[in-house]
C-alpha cells in the first residue's frame, strides 16, 4: 500500500511513499528535520539538525510543496530509471562497534547475572524505487566517537555512547529512531565485575519492529570468566519475548564471524 497525503501523520519504516514531480516530503524525527523532494531528473535530500531540547518522541511526516531556507544543505541524486516516485525510509544500525557507558557503573557480584536494555542508534537509509535503491545515510542522532585499545596503535575506533543501563525494560524510553538491545552480563568470576563500559557490537545485529512500531535488535550475551580478555559474546538468534510479534526491518551490516568476535573480545571491558 503507498501512501498519499498532505496531512501531517506518523512516519513509518520500510513503508513506500509516492510523490509527484515537485513535491517535498517533510519529516521531523527526534532532533533531525528532513526534506526530500522528486524532480523530473532528481531527487533532493536537505537535512537539519536541531539543537537538543527536550526528549521528543514522535515521529510525523507530511507531503506538500514548501522547502526550507537556504542555509539548509542540499545533497542531489540522479533518479534511478524506472523508480516510480517511490521513496522507503530504512533503519540501518551502526557501522562500527559502539562502546556503551552507563551514567553510573554497576556491580555485578561474583557468580551474578543481571539484563540490561540499551537504546541503540539507528541510522536512516533514504531508499528509492522498487528495488529500494539508496541514495544516502542520515545518522539519526550526532554520533560521539572513541578509540578503545590498550594504545594508539592496537584498538579500533567506535562510537561512544552513555546509557541510563535499564534493569526494568518498562522504564526504556521508546523511540522511533532508537532500538532497544537486550544485553545479559554474566559474572562467572570468583570476585565482583564492575561494569564501567563494554562494546556492543552494534553491525552484528539485525533491525525488527513490532506491532507498536518500537524497533528492536536480537540480544547480546556476555560472560566474563577468569578475568575481563576471558569475556565471551555471542548475539542471541532470537528475539526476546517481550518484543512482541516483529517483522524484520534492516539487516546487520556484517555477518558473524569468529574473528571479528575474538577481536571485540579483547577490547569488551575497555
Amino acid at each position: 500500500m503507498i501512501q498519499e497525503s498532505e496531512n501531517r501523520r506518523d512516519g513509518a519504516w520500510r513503508q513506500p511513499y509516492r510523490l509527484e514531480s515537485g513535491q517535498t516530503q517533510y519529516h521531523e524525527l527526534g532532533h533531525v528535520q528532513l526534506w526530500v523532494t522528486l524532480l523530473d531528473l532528481e531527487w533532493q535530500v536537505r537535512l537539519r539538525t536541531l539543537e537538543a531540547q527536550g526528549d521528543p518522541s514522535a515521529w510525523t511526516e507530511r507531503v506538500g510543496h514548501v522547502l526550507p531556507s537556504l542555509d539548509v544543505p542540499l545533497q542531489r541524486f540522479i533518479r534511478p530509471e524506472n523508480d516510480g516516485g517511490t521513496i522507503t525510509f530504512m533503519p540501518a544500525v551502526a557501522s562500527l562497534p559502539t562502546v556503551i557507558r552507563p551514567f553510573q557503573p554497576m556491580t555485578i557480584p561474583a557468580g551474578g547475572r543481571c539484563v540490561i536494555y540499551v537504546g541503540t542508534m539507528v541510522w536512516m537509509k533514504v531508499c528509492v524505487g522498487p528495488n529500494e535503491t539508496p541514495l544516502t545515510e542520515i545518522p539519526l542522532s550526532t554520533p560521539l566517537m572513541t578509540w578503545v585499545g590498550r594504545n594508539t596503535m592496537e584498538g579500533e575506533l567506535c562510537y561512544s555512547s552513555s546509557t541510563f543501563a535499564r534493569l526494568v525494560l518498562e522504564a526504556v524510553p521508546k523511540r522511533p529512531w532508537r532500538a532497544v538491545t537486550p544485553v545479559t552480563i554474566i559474572n562467572r568470576r570468583s570476585e565482583p565485575l564492575l561494569l564501567e563500559r563494554f562494546s556492543l557490537p552494534t553491525p552484528l545485529l539485525s533491525l525488527h519492529q513490532n506491532e507498536r512500531a518500537q524497533l528492536w535488535t536480537p540480544g547480546v550475551t556476555v560472560e566474563c570468566e577468569t578475568d575481563m580478555n576471558s569475556a565471551s559474546l555471542r548475539v542471541d538468534t532470537t528475539l526476546l519475548p517481550a518484543a512482541g510479534n516483529c517483522r524484520k526491518v534492516g539487516d546487520a551490516r556484517e555477518k558473524s564471524s569468529r574473528g571479528r568476535l575474538v577481536r571485540a573480545f579483547d577490547r569488551m571491558f575497555g
